[in-house]
């Protein structure tokens, strides 16, 4: 049974699952759904296209399925894509996609901090960390367990990969791969992180060989591509090393740190 607050305007088109919660003064347009569960605080927005799961919780002032902040936008529907039990804390935006062959996705048990803001046509993998004010643009995509400090922001068309970190402050234009820390001014490679690897019982022989194949990537002078070369021939393989070797040979933006 739904407890939706009659100071709440819904438009009756809109799909709401059951057990939810609703506040006073919530704005919900009609080409939304809403799944099982969610608590919805007072002064949340919730627009066209967003597709919200299971138990997910939305706190005062945030905007749901805002339009996309892109010159490219000339009013198509399109979609906002969010899992289940994510925590989406005060005033956080979230656009929609610029196209309708686009999607903004949120996955599952991420926690989004005060101000965040995660622009159109963005992918966000599960259980990642967004501190206050972090930034992140458009067409940026996110990996599993990624933490951002307060303050970030992500530029446009960048990736970060599962299981890093980067520190209070930084700004970045360039790929951050999986695993590592990342900050300073410019952004740069500061270490793995080894705290998160221990935390999803990645074995300490593995992480020593993560950092091995992260020290021929930033400690030398080669190209991205000669360290991936070298990091086949000398590291012991695993799925961890697949990753990190997969990620820099797809990079389009570059590598933090590397010319």
């Amino acid at each position: 049974m739904n407890e939706i607050s009659p100071r709440a305007e819904i438009d009756p088109k809109a799909k709401i699952g059951d057990n939810c919660k609703i506040f006073p003064f919530v704005y919900i347009e009609g080409d939304v759904e809403i799944g099982d569960g969610c608590i919805i605080f007072p002064f949340v927005s919730i627009l066209n296209g967003s597709r919200i799961g299971k138990k997910n919780k939305i706190h005062q002032g945030s905007v749901i399925g805002a339009l996309p902040q892109d010159f490219e936008f000339h009013g198509e529907k399109s979609e906002l894509i969010i899992g289940d039990n994510n925590i989406i804390r005060e005033n956080v935006v979230i656009n929609r996609a610029t196209h309708t062959s686009g999607k903004t996705v949120i996955g599952n048990d991420n926690f989004l901090m005060e101000g965040a803001h995660i622009s159109h046509d963005t992918k966000v993998g599960n259980a990642c960390v967004f501190g206050y004010g972090t930034k992140i643009a458009g067409d940026c995509e996110i990996g599993n367990g990624v933490i951002f400090s307060s303050g970030v922001i992500e530029n446009a068309k960048t990736r970060v990969g599962e299981g890093s970190m980067v520190t209070a402050g930084t700004t970045f234009s360039k790929d951050v791969p999986p695993y590592v820390l990342a900050g300073g001014m410019p952004a740069r490679y500061q270490g793995v992180n080894n705290t998160m690897l221990t935390h999803y019982g990645i074995d300490e022989k593995i992480q020593k060989h993560i950092a091995n194949a992260y020290r021929l990537v930033f400690l030398g002078q080669q190209s991205v591509y000669d360290s991936m070369l070298q990091i086949r021939d000398q590291v012991p393989d695993s799925p961890e090393i697949q990753n990190i070797i997969s990620f820099l040979g797809s990079s389009k933006a570059g590598i933090i740190g590397k010319m």
